[in-house]
């Protein structure tokens, strides 16, 4: 069986954040976040679910749009982009959250070039990308002030994940 981890979050878990566009892997509107162990810390990046054998999503922790809003409260990332009018039909709306996301957990204070790179590959038809690139350099400068911003950018329930992914990867 050859599933992608789109199908899978998709039609296993009921987890539609994700979209099906291209299923090429260009759009990055299918985009999560997938951390793996690094020595004694957990690292994030993107990929593409469209182009991800699910089998490679062992031992990982798989992150998508809907596990990011706590206590219903948007994430930061979410905010900015409410905020600059970064969205309007939505259906880029994920990936570029998490293209931000990975990005924010990483370098806080991003410059306008980190910002580029990491959403370099998403693509956007409706809302243009100046009210997202808005957001991102309206988060960074907030994460520069606000030690309470640069806290939340990492939901609390990541704090639970370690120990799990060590045990089941020894």
């Amino acid at each position: 069986m050859h599933q992608t981890a789109l199908d899978f979050l998709r039609e296993e878990r009921g987890l539609t954040g994700a979209k099906e566009a291209c299923n090429e892997g260009d759009c990055g509107a299918c985009l999560i976040a997938v951390g793996h162990l690094d020595g004694a810390r957990l690292r994030y990046r993107t990929m593409n679910s469209c182009l991800l054998p699910a089998t490679r999503l062992h031992g990982k922790h798989v992150v998508t749009v809907e596990g990011l809003a706590e206590g219903g409260a948007l994430h930061p990332v979410q905010q900015a982009l409410f905020d600059q009018h970064g969205a309007q039909c939505g259906f880029c709306t994920s990936g570029f959250v998490m293209a931000l996301f990975c990005l924010f957990l990483e370098r806080p204070t991003p410059t306008r070039e980190d910002i580029l790179r990491a959403l370099d590959g998403s693509l956007c038809r409706c809302t243009g990308y100046a009210s997202i690139l808005r957001a991102a350099d309206a988060l960074a400068a907030r994460c520069r002030t606000d030690d309470r911003v640069v806290r939340a950018l990492r939901p609390s329930y990541f704090a639970s994940v370690f120990e799990p992914l060590c045990a089941l990867l020894r």
